[in-house]
Order: structure tokens, then sequence, then C-alpha cells
């Protein structure tokens, strides 16, 4: 259905293929593995026309083909699901989803009525429960995630290319994806698969393909390998990590909540969060766990001062009430906060590396005097081996990991004594991730208090000295020592009858 024969592409400094030569079958559901940098955003937006300039061949059904930009390769039928969503922010669902593909009625205008029916049914299919003419802007990124799914499932394409589609899913929402790529698969539609959670690629994959630094490495049957073997093609050594094992924890308490709530914005009533206590020390790794709406986002968005119209809360710094009103006041109070949506909240990415570490600095390098802005961004950018070719390339232009690590250097940067992460390895491979723990052990290593929320239960258990389970907008359970493990987590996370 399609392959791609030596494919080479450039970019000022980096070769982001080299020769690559790959092949997906009609009908099968491939796999497409690789850390971060290794080529496989950049093949994805070659094969959607986003990128031209490459060198090689593209094949679909035995012919050659080349796409000028994204209309000509959605023509030839190939869709594509980013893993930075690709959503028009202040365009309605059904705006977005038919965006190029409206209907007219008779008349020659807008059939607004049809368009809203089909978007019912897509949303249907992928579980959201939202009306059409609702703002993506206003949904969470797990329902934009499904709502990029929903366009592909209308666009009728006979190759589909999903590049970390449950990245920002919950466990029921993933299901019924694999369910929808396997009604896909049984109508000879050709998948191709990128996620860096192993446990799904053995799940739903049937073939895999691995690419490392821009190149061709492995390829072969899903039954055939196993997750070492994969990991070992991926970066070229083998990666475990472990449990924590190191602890860091002082005896002085770095942050205090009490009495923190949340209203919803459309009521004064009914809470998103209600009766939040907890407390967290220098140089704890304190983790923060629950189901998808569990409200951990919610929680650090609070904290950092996001929300002061509907909130309320005591915080003590250090022993000290003090009054979070904005993010200025939390940054001022030596707070900072990595947020879930990197491409969204954390990066400009139209940027350089330098712009964005500075960003919270203005006054520091008064609005951004050369030299001692290069000169810490370089500090940065080889204190946390971020890859890119200088200080000066542009943030939208790295992978995930790295860009994950720009932000982490941009607060850095402030010197935090709190550190809020939300999601830190979301849509990253397992190197970087390791590298990203790593960094936090390190961060935790010199004193600061970091409060992470996460859904994997491997990240929990490999980062957390101690965990605050949530449900449905409260904590439900601390838990540490031998009580924290997979199964207390995960009884924990649910409602109780």
């Amino acid at each position: 259905m399609l392959e791609v024969q030596n494919l080479t592409m450039e970019f000022p400094g980096v070769k982001a293929l080299d020769g690559v030569n790959l092949s997906f079958e009609k009908g099968k559901i491939n796999a497409l593995l690789g850390e971060n940098g290794a080529g496989k955003s950049t093949l994805l937006k070659i094969l959607s026309g986003v990128y031209q300039g490459y060198s090689g061949e593209i094949r679909m059904n035995g012919q050659t083909v080349s796409f000028p930009d994204t209309i000509a390769s959605q023509a030839a039928g190939i869709a594509i699901i980013h893993q930075e969503l690709n959503l028009f922010p202040n365009l309605t669902i059904c705006e977005n989803i038919f965006l190029g593909k409206e209907i007219e009625n008779k008349f020659g205008l807008l059939d607004k009525q049809s368009m809203n029916a089909i978007c019912l049914d897509l949303l249907k299919q992928v579980g959201v429960k939202a009306n059409p003419n609702t703002r993506v802007g206003d949904l969470k990124v797990s329902e934009q995630q499904l709502i990029e799914i929903a366009k592909a499932l209308h666009s009728k394409a006979s190759v589909i290319l999903m590049d970390e589609p449950t990245s920002a899913l919950s466990d029921q929402e993933i299901d019924r994806l694999h369910q929808l790529i396997r009604n896909w698969q049984s109508q000879g539609k050709t998948i191709v698969y990128i996620s860096h959670k192993m446990d799904e690629l053995f799940r739903i994959t049937e073939y895999y393909q691995v690419l490392r630094d821009g190149k061709s490495i492995a390829y072969g049957w899903m039954k055939d390998t196993t997750e070492a073997q994969l990991i070992a093609h991926m970066v070229g050594r083998n990666v475990v990590i472990e449990k924590k094992k190191e602890n860091y924890v002082q005896k002085e308490i770095a942050i205090d909540v009490k009495n923190l709530s949340l209203r919803n914005q459309d009521s004064k009533i009914s809470n998103r969060l209600q009766n939040i206590h907890f407390k967290a020390y220098k140089g704890e790794i304190l983790g923060i766990f629950g189901l998808m709406g569990a409200g951990r986002t919610e929680l650090l968005e609070t904290l950092f001062g996001l929300h002061p119209e509907y909130s309320d809360m005591q915080i003590f710094l250090h022993g000290n009430v003090k009054k979070i009103a904005s993010p200025a006041d939390a940054i001022l109070n030596k707070m900072a906060f990595v947020t879930e949506d990197r491409k969204k909240d954390g990066l400009v990415m139209e940027q350089d590396l330098t712009f964005n570490i500075s960003l919270p600095n203005l006054e520091l390098f008064e609005w951004l005097k050369d030299e001692p802005a290069k000169a810490k961004a370089e500090q940065y950018r080889t204190d946390l081996r971020i890859k890119s070719s200088s200080v000066e390339q542009l943030c939208g232009k790295l992978s995930g990991g790295n860009q994950q690590k720009v932000i982490l250097a941009k607060w850095l940067s402030t010197n935090p004594e709190i550190l809020l992460l939300d999601e830190p390895t979301r849509g990253i491979d397992i190197q970087a991730k390791d590298e990203i723990y790593q960094l936090m052990k390190q961060i935790a290593s010199k004193g600061t208090c970091i409060l992470f929320a996460s859904s994997e239960i491997p990240e929990i258990l490999a980062l957390a000295d101690r965990v605050l389970v949530m449900c449905n907008g409260q904590i439900q359970a601390e838990l540490t020592g031998d009580l924290l493990n997979e199964h207390n987590l995960l009884k924990e996370a649910l409602p109780k009858l």
C-alpha cells in the first residue's frame, strides 16, 4: 500500500532521515518505533505533505507519488493524527472536522444540520460527549485528541498515520480507539501506529519497523520479538528504568496546603476540587495519581494561581502564609510549573532555545541582551543534553523529548524551590523518559520539592517517594513504602461504592 525508498531529509545542521527504507502492507497495523529525534515525525510530515525538499521515492500501490502540500496527500488517501494537536481552538468541533470538506445545500449555503448530524455520530464513535458547536479550545487535551481521531474517521482515507494517538487518553478511551483501529483494518486500511507505550504496541500492532538516528534499523513481526529487543533496537543499548531507590526527603516542610477547593466555572455550587489538604517536604518527589478527570491537572493549576476567581486555599511556603492569586505570584514565591501541553502552554514554538529558556527571566537579561541570554541557554543545552544544532534552533523543530527538556531548562533558570510537573513525559520515548527521570532526581537531590502528576503507574513507581491518589476531585489515599504498589494505586483511584 505504501513504501518509501532511500528517503533522505536534511534540516540546517541535522540529517533527520538518512536513506530510510520502509514498507507498510494493506490491511496491516504497523508499529513505527524509535526514540524522539529518530525521524518518525519527520517521516509522517513528509507523507502527509507538510515537508517537501527530500530525496528518495514514495510509492502508493506501486506508483511513485509526491505531495506538494497537505491537500495532495489527503487526496491520495492519507490521513494523519498528529502527536501535537493540529486543531483550531477558536473553531467549533464541527468546523474543525469539516474544515475544507464542508457540505453545502442546494442554495450553495453551508448545510449545518447535515454536518452536525454526521459530527454527532463521529463523536459517539470516539466517545466524546459534547455538542458539535463546542469551541475546541474549551475541551480537555484528551477530548481534543479524540477530535483528531474523529477527523481521521471522517476522512475515508486508505492510509492512517497515528503519531502518539493515546498520549492523553484514559484506558477506556484507548480501548475504544483500538476497536476503531480494528474496524479500519477489517476495511482493508493500512495503519501506521507510533507509540512509546510498549504494552499498547504488543496489544494492537502486528508488524514493527524501527528507526534510529534517521536510519532504518530493524523490522519484523511483533509476535516474534520482545520489549527488551525493541528497546535495544531503538537506543542501541539496553535501558532499564528501575523503581526509585534514592531518597532526598528532608525534615523541613516546603509547602503545606489546607482547605483547597476549586469551583466549576459555570456553577457556584459544585466543585471540581474539594477538601484538599497535604504537605510536601524539601527534596521530596510527591506523586499525584488518578484516573482521567480525577483533578490532577486542576490541582497543579490551582496551586500555581491559574484559577484565583474560582478557588479557595491556604498555602504555607516554608512555614509562611502566602497568597497565590496569579502565576506571577507563584513565580515570585519560587514556584515553577511544567504544563501537560507543551505546544499550547509550554513553549513559543516559533522562537529559539535562547528565547524560550530566557522567558521567565526577562528582567534578568534586560529584555534578551544576546550574550548573557545565549550563555545561559548554552549552559542548559549542555547540562540537560538538549539535542539541537545550536541555541538558535527553533523549538518547533526539536523532538518532543528535547522540547520537554527546554521547558525544564526554562523553569530551572528561575531556581525554583517547588517544581510542579503535569505529565512530564507525555509523548516521549523511553530513552528521553529515563533522562527526564534522572533530571528530576538531580533536582530533588538539591532540596527542591517536586510535585508531579502522572497517569502512568510505572512512572509513579519509578519516581515517587510518596503518592497522593485522587478521585472525583478529592485526595482519596496517601501511599508510601510497601503500600505503594500497582494494586493499591488502582484500587484507591477507583470511586468508592
